[in-house]
């Protein structure tokens, strides 16, 4: 009988060491990616609807801290410039130093260098005649300087971007240095990460990498799990054990 309660207590010591362990990583996985997110990640409320429709007014977004350097065609970045009114403003880059960025060619598509961009985020719905509309209302042309990026809305029709800066110094530019971060998902409503467009990835540069966002949701996901297999997995493993010994000691 005690050869048999000894086997019990050993299942039993055995679960609650698996049970501690389960429950230690996943705290220590849940906690950390939530450390990491608040590191790398700050939340915006979308102002206005400039940005339309891949962000509207009231989203609550997160927005990936980044250096000026690391800004790249096609990102939606949140930065301040004193010209534009020195509040942190949300817009869309769509050329960098050195660009000439043009609108419209014949199919009313945006150009980099001459090079046509389509833009499915934009909603150009159709035209009179029945065409997509311009990707701008109207004509501009620009060339960015060196260490500055040319931004415009989604929301074409609306948004107060680098076309109403174009007689400003830089071409309705601003320095790289007034980025803050680079938005990376809409956390609510939850409409996910917003991907990179791949129109930019053909040109020289390419795009941006995705952020480490979903490896953060996996590690705090992952950590919530093993915290509730660690808490079931404990009493279970104990009364099996409790419910063997029982069950040996009778025989």
């Amino acid at each position: 009988m005690s050869g048999t309660g000894s086997r019990g207590d050993g299942r039993g010591r055995l679960g609650a060491m698996v049970s501690g362990l389960a429950v230690a990583v996943g705290c220590v996985l849940f906690l950390g990616g939530f450390a990491w997110a608040a590191v790398v990640y700050q939340p915006y409320t979308i102002p206005t609807d400039s940005m339309s429709p891949t962000v509207s007014p009231g989203d609550r977004v997160l927005a990936e801290r980044i250096d000026g350097a690391d800004v790249r065609r096609g990102d939606v970045v949140v930065f301040t410039d004193q010209v534009w009114g020195a509040t942190p403003m949300v817009k869309r880059v769509v050329g960098v130093g050195g660009d000439k960025v043009a609108c419209c060619d014949r199919q009313g598509r945006l150009t980099v260098n001459g090079t046509p961009v389509d833009e499915p985020y934009l909603d150009r719905g159709s035209a009179a005649a029945g065409g997509k509309a311009p990707a701008s209302p109207q004509d501009f042309s620009a060339t960015v300087p060196r260490g500055q990026i040319f931004l415009l809305g989604d929301e074409r029709a609306t948004s107060l971007d680098s076309r109403v800066h174009l007689q400003d110094a830089g071409e309705g530019s601003v320095p790289l240095s007034a980025v803050q971060a680079r938005v990376d998902a809409v956390a609510w409503p939850m409409d996910g990460m917003i991907g990179r467009p791949a129109s930019f990835a053909a040109l020289p540069g390419g795009v941006s990498a995705a952020g480490p966002l979903p490896l953060q949701l996996g590690a705090i996901l992952v950590g919530v799990a093993l915290i509730l297999f660690g808490a079931v997995y404990g009493p279970v493993a104990a009364r099996l054990g409790r419910r063997g010994a029982t069950t040996g000691a009778a025989r």
